[in-house]
């Protein structure tokens, strides 16, 4: 005769087995979500870093893009002079670090 065990267990004994393993469960889920924060913190520990050091310099940084805002309101080709120049100065940086192999 092979029965479930299940089937020879009382109500109460099935509920309390089924409770034991949900808790199981929630304790390996919570350790899993340990885990994994703590590799979120560490992959993301670079961008918070540069983020907080931006931070420092935020009033400063308002106070240009004010600046560099009511300029181009009052002369609008300047500004666009200006962008260009500066895209270009970033393209060139970086193709001379590629050139030069620092990525």
């Amino acid at each position: 005769m092979s029965h479930d065990r299940s089937s020879r267990l009382s109500p109460r004994r099935q509920r309390a087995l089924h409770k034991a393993a949900l808790e199981l469960r929630i304790e390996q889920q919570r350790i899993d979500m340990l885990v994994e924060s703590s590799r979120w913190r560490e992959a993301s520990s670079g961008i918070d870093a540069v983020w907080h050091g931006l931070m420092r310099f935020k009033v400063p940084l308002f106070a240009i893009g004010g600046v560099v805002l009511l300029r181009g309101a009052r002369h609008p080709r300047s500004l666009l002079r200006l962008a260009r120049r500066v895209a270009s100065g970033a393209l060139l940086l970086r193709r001379a670090q590629r050139l030069l192999g620092k990525r």
